[in-house]
């Protein structure tokens, strides 16, 4: 079996960082808005990037959770829709990935 622990610490350290940034996004978004209007149109463009970003965060948890969740049943590294083994190399760029690279492509 594949040692599997700098994985899980790339894991947790992503995990980290976006705790810390949705959390940073959370308290931009609780800022009370200008009351001018110009000013507050652009605030609130501001607004909807932060949340996109903060979805595009929430969605990266949730594959790492899922990451960790395979790596404590043992079932990290095989693509959960094959089974076939993930490349290390893909896992060194994408600790996170579920599928093998022919499965992700398909």
């Amino acid at each position: 079996m594949t040692d599997h622990r700098k994985y899980k610490s790339a894991l947790l350290k992503r995990l980290s960082e976006l705790d810390k940034r949705l959390h940073a996004i959370e308290a931009e978004l609780d800022v009370p808005h200008s009351k001018d209007w110009e000013e507050a149109a652009v605030e609130h463009e501001g607004d909807e990037v932060l949340e996109g970003l903060g979805t595009n965060g929430q969605e990266e948890i949730r594959r790492i959770q899922a990451a960790l969740v395979r790596l404590r049943r043992g079932e990290y590294g095989s693509c959960v829709k094959c089974g076939e083994e993930i490349a290390a190399a893909r896992l060194e760029l994408v600790p996170d990935a579920p599928l093998c690279r022919t499965c992700a492509a398909g």
